[in-house]
């Protein structure tokens, strides 16, 4: 949305887990990302910072002036928020608690100093993390739900609510969770070759590393097929 906007900015990635108390030393009230510090302000989550970033800069616009094609936009990014976001959450939260390399790789890609330490150090946050989702007792139902979500997801597609041109706010929402869910690669029978993979690759080309084939044990989670 910054780019969108023609906004420089200054990135700083923070180690899952920990982020909590970091935005906390760094001025911020609540505990989730993303967060930024624009215009004098501190703002945090995605729907927040679309609003900030509309009202500082109005063009180019993040939602459309129509006031039905806006009500559409702004439900599709409630759902994105809401609904969306948590399927890619709860696996690889889980994934962090039973599959350690994961911690690792996250650690290694961010670029914090020992990562094998620092997956190590972050074992207990990864399972408190894991635990405010709940991901133990949901990641079956998690997965089962990647083809549905994604189903929806094409059908915004379809009905022209995003993956127009320009984007705008909901599409930023949506597919962000959505190349989340590109880089777990146990589920790529549910992901690829269908409009809301081609749309995410399209919006967010690069997402860091994917996570390999194997993490979801195949004879306990087995990746959905396409609905």
């Amino acid at each position: 949305m910054l780019e969108r906007k023609g906004l420089d900015y200054r990135a700083i990635w923070l180690l899952p887990g920990l982020h909590p108390v970091l935005l906390r030393t760094r001025g911020f009230r609540g505990g989730t990302v993303p967060a930024i510090k624009i215009d004098g302000r501190k703002v945090q989550t995605s729907r927040a910072i679309s609003r900030a970033l509309e009202e500082l800069r109005p063009e180019p616009p993040l939602f459309p002036a129509d006031p039905q094609e806006r009500l559409e936009v702004e439900e599709a990014e409630r759902w994105g928020d809401e609904v969306l976001q948590d399927v890619p959450r709860r696996i690889v939260r889980w994934m962090s608690v039973h599959r350690p390399e994961t911690r690792e790789m996250i650690a290694r890609e961010i670029g914090v100093p020992l990562p094998k330490l620092a997956a190590w150090v972050n074992g207990p946050t990864a399972r408190y993390m894991a635990n405010k989702v709940d991901s133990d007792r949901e990641i079956r139902n998690a997965i089962a739900s990647v083809g549905e979500v994604l189903d929806h997801v094409d059908d915004l597609i379809e009905q022209g609510v995003i993956g127009g041109d320009p984007p705008n706010a909901a599409d930023f929402q949506i597919v962000t969770s959505v190349r989340a869910l590109l880089t777990v690669r146990d589920l790529d029978r549910a992901t690829q070759g269908r409009p809301a993979a081609d749309l995410a690759m399209r919006l967010v080309p690069e997402f860091g590393n994917d996570f390999p084939a194997g993490l979801l044990p195949a004879e306990v989670f087995r990746a959905p097929e396409r609905s």
